[in-house]
């Protein structure tokens, strides 16, 4: 009974959320022209990287100076981001090749359904089935979209209070800042089941983080090693950063991102003034570029010549379209005006691929890992699948939808 009653007390949070009036909102006329005209050529793009594809392989990224690709088995972290990206393109133009390519994609993918080895399967799984489900619910996705779940919970540990990231040799129990976004998998399965344990561990889970992952400016360490007797912290890192003391970029977004969900899913305002400090400390470090494209790191030492992270932007400003929905006025138009100059920004010829170019991918100039330098420079499954995320995001507002996913 008592899960009952607190699934009908999400379902009601949920539903206040939904019915909540989106602020009025003047759209950019000339920047939804240009979304329009970014998804007609994402799609040919996409259809281009579609049939360079080998059997059974997901995309990771492309090298332009080499013309090589590099792929993936269905066990890496990005292979949810090219289904869901193909998934987001059919919406938008209702393209059954793009839609197909996705099913087709997601057949290798639901073995993934079963990995307990990963905390990533919020990103493979609700990315890829999640948005598949949203299009035409049926028993099957519910099904791997549940399984998954399922595995993804048995990483956590009730005296760390987090679900564990990477197996480690020397870590005994990593939480990467990465993790907050594998949480929605966690909401969704509590919203279909009934069944709160999902939700109380989306709800450790970024508790914790909020209380060992964020500095007094609100800027985060990447990893946070634990023990898993005692949850005591062993260490603080910043793994793919500049230094542990750094603001990796990318690490920033996630937690934008994460925290904003985190509020959608409970309406707790502490999840909500989080997500504000983190995007105060984005758009208010002195680093911060005008054209907003976050250098890969925000302390980085060649700054202002340090690589730009494509893919982070995009993130972030996926995550603003949202935040300005729940947030104060003065901030919601802060918010919104950073959304709309990444999109700007991130749709010249300096970010977005000219036709047939980049191996098929929509956005250049992504930074993977900068300190094993790997994925440098170069396009990346996440980037395309958050930037198309962010164009559509925009246009719901602009009709004055929520972007609830």
């Amino acid at each position: 009974m008592r899960s009952v009653f607190f699934f009908c007390c999400i379902s009601l949070l949920c539903l206040e959320a939904t019915s909540q009036q989106v602020k009025p909102f003047h759209t950019d006329k000339k920047l939804l022209s240009v979304i329009d005209k970014n998804f007609k050529d994402a799609a040919a793009q996409y259809k281009l990287l579609t049939a360079k594809l080998p059997e059974q392989k997901f995309p990771k990224t492309y090298f332009s100076t080499k013309d090589q690709y590099e792929f993936s088995s269905s066990g890496w972290w990005c292979s949810g981001f090219y289904p869901g990206t193909l998934l987001y393109l059919y919406q938008q133009t209702r393209d059954t090749a793009l839609y197909n390519a996705a099913e087709k994609s997601m057949h290798y993918l639901q073995k993934e359904q079963h990995n307990t080895s990963t905390h990533d399967l919020g990103f493979m799984m609700y990315c890829s089935f999640g948005n598949a489900n949203k299009i035409r619910s049926s028993q099957e996705n519910i099904d791997i979209l549940m399984n998954s779940a399922r595995s993804l919970a048995t990483r956590f540990n009730a005296q760390v209070g987090c679900i564990k990231s990477w197996d480690h040799t020397n870590w005994k129990f990593p939480v990467i800042i990465d993790n907050m976004m594998n949480l929605e998998l966690l909401f969704w399965a509590t919203h279909q089941s009934g069944d709160s344990s999902f939700y109380k561990i989306a709800v450790s889970h970024a508790n914790t983080t909020m209380k060992n992952h964020f500095r007094p400016d609100y800027s985060s360490y990447h990893m946070v090693n634990y023990d898993p007797q005692t949850g005591a912290v062993i260490a603080k890192k910043t793994v793919q950063g500049y230094a542990d003391s750094s603001a990796w970029a990318r690490g920033q977004a996630w937690g934008l991102y994460g925290y904003t969900a985190m509020y959608r899913e409970t309406k707790n305002t502490t999840y909500l003034h989080e997500a504000e400090h983190i995007a105060d400390f984005i758009l208010n470090h002195p680093n911060y570029p005008a054209d907003g494209i976050p250098y890969w790191d925000f302390n980085a030492p060649d700054i202002p010549h340090a690589l730009r992270d494509a893919s982070a932007a995009a993130i972030m400003a996926s995550a603003w379209i949202e935040l300005y929905q729940y947030t104060d006025r003065q901030r919601a138009k802060k918010y919104l005006s950073a959304a709309e100059k990444v999109l700007r920004t991130l749709s010249t010829d300096m970010y977005k691929a000219k036709a047939g170019e980049n191996g098929g991918f929509i956005l250049k100039h992504g930074v993977g890992h900068m300190p094993n330098k790997s994925e440098v420079d170069v396009p990346l499954t996440y980037g395309d699948y958050y930037f198309v995320e962010a164009m559509a995001r925009y246009k719901k507002i602009g009709r004055g939808l929520s972007v609830r996913n």
